[in-house]
């Protein structure tokens, strides 16, 4: 799915990659609109030349793309995603690139922070869902999400089961035998790309969430599994508990459960680092 986003008065195409789950932007686009270059295929074939030259994986890694051009025809362009189209960034010398280059150190700098501090982690998340607008008793619930997420994982960890595919094969499991959708048919509900889908889910849905998660845990320290097919099965189990309680408390309500609402709606957080100069406190 192509797109078109605003920036600066100038568009940058986009394309959503369903496979990886991914955006993906013109690399000429960007580079139009963070500098004054009167040709920016030429200024990115330079730019290729000397990264390639500085031994940089990332113009490797960039594909070509058909998306549509300004006199209507489909033509081929270099596109890359989100961490490669950063990693071009920090390569342009342009005060328009500064506020990226500015807000990369900080996280970077957050991230430092946090390695050496974890429980940063935890009082960071909370700084950023309430700049967001949650109220305190979903942020208190979406925390407890974490533990519990957290908790399973460890367990899944124990039993042998790898980060990564295995444990996304085992997650949808879990919210298929709740919701009677696999992940990516519940983020399609709710018309997500990328957002995190726990982040986007009602009170109701994230403490259903967890009862699935919390069992498939307890389950699973009880049955010891030894197999991942085990494991998937104790996943199947898990969901079932939280599956049932919610056909139960639909029927006792008479309304779904599952809804297609977001928790809130997302401001671009491109706009905010432009309009912060880089210091993005996370306000919407």
């Amino acid at each position: 799915m192509s797109n078109i986003t605003p920036f600066e008065g100038r568009k940058i195409r986009t394309a959503w990659d369903e496979a990886r789950e991914t955006w993906l932007f013109s690399v000429v686009d960007t580079i139009a609109a963070l500098t004054d270059s009167v040709d920016p295929f030429a200024y990115w074939r330079k730019l290729k030349e000397r990264l390639k030259k500085e031994g940089n994986e990332t113009v490797t890694n960039c594909h070509a793309l058909k998306m549509k051009a300004a006199d209507g025809k489909m033509r081929l362009t270099d596109v890359a995603d989100t961490e490669q189209i950063l990693r071009v960034i920090q390569s342009i010398p342009s005060p328009k690139a500064e506020p990226f280059k500015l807000w990369l150190a900080m996280v970077g700098r957050e991230r430092i922070d946090e390695t050496i501090d974890p429980e940063l982690t935890i009082d960071r998340a909370l700084e950023t869902y309430l700049r967001k607008g949650y109220s305190r008793e979903w942020i208190n619930q979406r925390l407890q999400a974490i533990q519990v997420r957290k908790e399973l994982t460890d367990e899944w960890s124990d039993r042998g089961v790898k980060d990564g595919a295995e444990y996304a094969i085992l997650t949808d499991e879990i919210t298929r035998a709740w919701t009677g959708l696999n992940t990516r048919q519940y983020k399609n509900l709710k018309s997500l790309k990328k957002e995190n889908l726990r982040d986007n889910m009602s009170t109701l849905e994230l403490v259903l969430n967890m009862l699935a998660e919390a069992t498939t845990t307890e389950i699973s320290k009880a049955k010891e599994p030894e197999t991942f097919e085990d494991s998937r099965r104790i996943a199947q189990e898990g969901g079932s508990v939280a599956g049932e309680a919610r056909m139960n408390i639909e029927q006792r309500s008479g309304r779904p459960v599952l809804t297609p609402k977001k928790a809130l709606n997302f401001t671009r957080v491109l706009g905010r680092i432009l309009e912060s100069g880089g210091n993005d406190d996370g306000k919407e």
